[in-house]
């Protein structure tokens, strides 16, 4: 929008329970305060409204998420420009190389910029409600999936130091297997597996392949009853045994609240509009196929072009040219769950299709590492699906490796080469 659309500029510096807000108007300023209280708000966006008559106000704030952003959705005339905080700082810095800073300056800076600058900003437009949800939901799965591994890394850590016994019986099967964790809750040390009746650790114990007439020990029980412990110290016991009772109901209730999750998305992503699209990218399973729907969302005129995408994303190198020097460089100032859903589809998508498999091949034969060629191999993915998304066209692996062999792409003498060994 041009300088004169807008009725009004505003900075807002975001506070736990209060905002400092710099309007300005016509030249004149006003500062003042308002309560994240959603009645306070409201009167203030009321208020906004019927001064200007519904004209539409630019409003400058340091998020893109969270409790104020989010109270300010609802108010259809407020045009967003979501700033980021260390955009933000280096900005205040150049007009104030004191490093002086409190709340209402950082407002006034806001409003400035805002004033000054939304001719080259994009102001923000969120996505549709079901792609928020998705995104969410896909987010705080994420949280508590990694939640559940560093716990799981506990367990593992604190089972080695003093009862590697439990570990002997997981063999191939995962920490997080509830048949395990219960088994910890009930036995969490050496001597008390050992004392466990025969028959409730058979019932305990996962299945074990024997004939139908064999009413035999399992052997795996007479292992238990063998076996000697590896430490025998009181005080380290007790504190152990504690802590791996503890992990072990904490993972049973992250295996609870994930299953929920996935139950949650499961039911978001079939009634929303791009999940059929995402679902013909081989590699695209249960956790990954929301979070891709969420990252494109419906709105096609979000990005200009793949470009736009691989750069927001941290997927496309960033260049830093200073004098003579000049160099490509991993960008990290991006939004991290989106960047990593890039490259863990990526990764997964190469053991589903031909070309992806071909295309990591060829890097890795080139001397690039593993987290290398795959962030190179989710730059080649991100224009596919840009371009499936923007023609709202399914992809079809047969039809991209007939294109590749038209072209007589280098891509072909990769695809029946064994795999290289993965190093990060």
């Amino acid at each position: 929008m041009a300088s004169h659309e807008f009725a009004a500029f505003v900075g807002i510096d975001w506070g736990d329970q209060k905002h400092a807000v710099c309007l300005r108007t016509e030249g004149v300023e006003v500062e003042h305060e308002l309560s994240q209280k959603a009645d306070e708000i409201d009167a203030w966006a009321t208020e906004l409204r019927t001064r200007f008559g519904g004209r539409p106000v630019a409003v400058c704030l340091e998020q893109s998420r969270g409790p104020l952003i989010y109270a300010l959705l609802k108010y259809e005339f407020l045009v967003l420009f979501p700033l980021n905080p260390l955009q933000a700082t280096r900005y205040r810095e150049a007009l104030y190389p004191s490093g002086s800073k409190d709340d209402p300056l950082d407002a006034r800076l806001l409003c400035l910029f805002v004033e000054t600058h939304h001719g080259q900003l994009r102001a923000w437009k969120p996505d549709d409600e079901a792609t928020r949800l998705l995104r969410l939901l896909a987010e705080d799965r994420r949280r508590f999936v990694d939640q559940r591994t560093a716990h799981k890394n506990q367990l593992r850590q604190r089972l080695k130091e003093f009862f590697p016994l439990a570990l002997e019986l997981l063999r191939s099967g995962d920490l997080e297997d509830e048949w395990f964790l219960q088994l910890l809750i009930k036995f969490p040390s050496h001597a008390e597996l050992r004392r466990a009746p025969p028959r409730t650790l058979e019932r305990m114990l996962p299945k074990h392949h024997r004939l139908p007439d064999d009413e035999s020990l399992d052997p795996r029980v007479a292992r238990i009853r063998a076996a000697v412990p590896l430490v025998t110290d009181g005080a380290v016991v007790k504190a152990a045994r504690l802590q791996v009772m503890e992990l072990a109901r904490l993972l049973l209730r992250l295996n609870t609240t994930i299953a929920e999750y996935d139950h949650e998305l499961s039911a978001e992503l079939a009634r929303h509009p791009e999940a059929e699209l995402f679902r013909s990218f081989p590699g695209a399973g249960a956790a990954l196929l929301p979070r891709l729907a969420a990252a494109f969302g419906t709105d096609r005129e979000r990005y200009a072009d793949a470009q736009d995408l691989q750069q927001l994303s941290g997927i496309a190198p960033v260049q830093i040219r200073s004098g003579k020097s000049c160099s490509v460089r991993r960008r990290r100032a991006c939004p991290k769950f989106l960047r990593q859903t890039f490259h863990e589809y990526a990764d997964h998508s190469r053991k589903r299709s031909l070309w992806a498999k071909a295309y990591y091949r060829m890097l890795r034969g080139r001397g690039l590492r593993h987290n290398a060629a795959v962030r190179a191999l989710a730059f080649k993915w991100l224009r596919i699906l840009f371009r499936c998304w923007q023609t709202r066209t399914p992809y079809d692996e047969h039809r991209h490796l007939k294109q590749l062999r038209l072209k007589q792409s280098p891509l072909l003498q990769y695809l029946d080469l064994p795999d290289p060994v993965e190093q990060t």
